[in-house]
């Protein structure tokens, strides 16, 4: 025995190596198959905020999902509909529940190195290290995986989709049976923070019936290293708006008079926290513990805080936490936006009629998001602040010196599964297959992804699989992904679904 095992294990080492590099080749071929209609996809107008343009692009899943062997349903809701793609395999022991996300952000063009932000742009890094637009076309000869796609969703998520659907032509083409059945939920409006999603989970509580949810969604670590991540935290937006004048004033010939919004709204935010960096509100991290077990599974994520900081730019971190990963188990309070009057060359000699703060409140698992909000609006008011839900009326203005309109909404908890989880446990074994090692494994991702509405009323665990590149801007200008990341997502995703249970 002592002789057959460790001949077992090698035996069984070169044959991972040997899957991973017929992968390799495999993912690489069928990512050069991909590009035109990645192109296509890539080249649909997606802001949710403009309903008229998610159409097209829940027919072009439709079709795309539809040629792969999925049966398509769209599940109506009170906006956008979801739309759910099934297929079913014989001898499934098991049903998995896949998430996509199909809208993306808004887009300022004149931000964006290129004459459309929808239309993909194929770029080389050059030699002064600025990325440089060429041909399209070169995609059909030899690829350089370091090469990148730029365009609105390219990352976030337009890619994990492509990356989906090629590793199923992937399976297809090996014939290959799961001993599962596939079901996979698209959401149209996660940027809006899916806010039909948790009604529409329950009303379709039978159709989305699974044993356990995948996200193909978000950056790798900042390693760049195959990564799986069990949870991430929820989120609630608050909209805070200061009043001053009825209507702006001259700064002469009122200024050390009327009090100015901008200044009050400055000192408000001021309170909220500590010089450090931490809340400064009474109960922010009540109910987080980090057990030694916890502290012990965080620092297993090889983070480089030195290297963190220098690729950031800054020279300290907030004072929470010991290091990156234990920060983002806490609640956070974030600042998104302000707005007062005009800046710049617009900048004109007023006392602004009021001044706007949009925040966020990142929630964890053990954070409630209705006694986070109740927390906040309870410090404003401490602060001494009448609180209206919109326009103040003339009674409210002549009676209370600080007024403050505070609208908040509550998207989605927080989500966490166990490391121990069978998914954990199956996702591991196609990572291992995929790339010869364990990936890296993340306790709690520090943005947001409406996933708990599953979890919750699906009563099923939960973990996400992020293949794209840490560094691709999403959210912002010049989004892209990198086409090394891209054709490793595609073998990460056709690894996982040739796993059986």
């Amino acid at each position: 025995m002592k002789t057959i095992l460790p001949l077992f294990i090698a035996l069984s080492l070169i044959s991972g190596l040997i899957f991973s590099q017929n992968s390799d080749q495999e993912a690489l071929k069928f990512s050069k198959e991909s590009f035109d209609e990645l192109y296509e996809f890539f080249s649909l107008s997606n802001d949710s905020n403009y309903p008229d343009q998610l159409e097209p692009n829940m027919q072009w899943c439709e079709t795309a999902f539809a040629d792969r062997g999925f049966k398509t349903t769209r599940l109506e809701t009170k906006t956008v509909p979801l739309l759910l793609a099934e297929r079913s395999y014989p001898n499934a022991v098991k049903t998995v529940l896949v998430y996509l996300q199909i809208d993306g952000q808004p887009v300022d063009p004149s931000k964006w190195f290129q004459k459309d932000p929808y239309v993909p742009a194929l770029k080389a890094i050059n030699a002064d290290g600025s990325w440089e637009e060429i041909p399209w076309e070169k995609l059909k000869g030899e690829i350089d995986r370091d090469w990148r796609i730029f365009s609105r969703s390219a990352s976030d998520a337009r890619g994990p989709v492509m990356m989906f659907l090629k590793a199923m032509d992937m399976i297809n083409a090996k014939n290959h049976s799961p001993n599962f059945n596939l079901k996979v939920i698209m959401d149209f409006e996660e940027e809006l923070g899916s806010p039909q999603l948790p009604e529409a989970v329950k009303t379709y509580k039978e159709e989305l019936a699974s044993d356990m949810l995948v996200i193909f969604d978000g950056p790798r670590h900042l390693s760049n290293e195959p990564t799986l991540t069990y949870g991430a935290r929820g989120i609630a937006t608050v909209s805070l708006e200061v009043f001053g004048p009825r209507s702006p004033l001259h700064s002469g010939n009122y200024g050390n008079y009327a009090p100015n919004p901008a200044m009050k709204l400055s000192q408000l935010l001021g309170s909220m926290w500590q010089d450090d960096g931490r809340v400064a509100i009474p109960g922010w991290y009540d109910g987080i513990e980090l057990s030694e077990a916890v502290k012990s599974i965080l620092r297993q994520v090889p983070d480089d805080e030195d290297q963190i900081k220098k690729d950031f730019g800054i020279a300290s971190t907030d004072n929470i936490g010991n290091n990156f990963q234990e920060a983002i188990q806490y609640p956070a309070l974030g600042i998104l936006g302000l707005e007062a009057a005009w800046v710049g060359k617009e900048r004109r000699t007023i006392i602004p009629a009021s001044a706007i703060a949009e925040l966020n409140i990142r929630l964890v698992k053990e954070t409630e998001g209705e006694r986070m909000v109740s927390l906040l609006m309870n410090h404003i008011i401490d602060q001494g602040y009448h609180l209206v839900e919109g326009e103040p009326t003339e009674e409210e203005r002549m009676t209370h010196d600080k007024i403050a309109r505070f609208n908040a909404e509550i998207s989605y908890g927080a989500f966490r599964t166990s490391f121990d989880s069978d998914i954990g446990e199956w996702l591991r074994r196609g990572m291992r297959n995929a790339f010869g090692e364990d990936p890296i494994q993340i306790r709690t991702a520090g943005g947001s992804i409406p996933i708990s509405p599953f979890v919750i009323t699906l009563n099923i665990p939960a973990v996400a699989v992020p293949t794209v590149n840490p560094d691709n801007n999403q959210h912002s200008p010049n989004e892209n992904l990198r086409l090394g990341n891209y054709i490793d997502g595609i073998k990460t995703i056709a690894s996982i679904l040739m796993q059986s249970f």
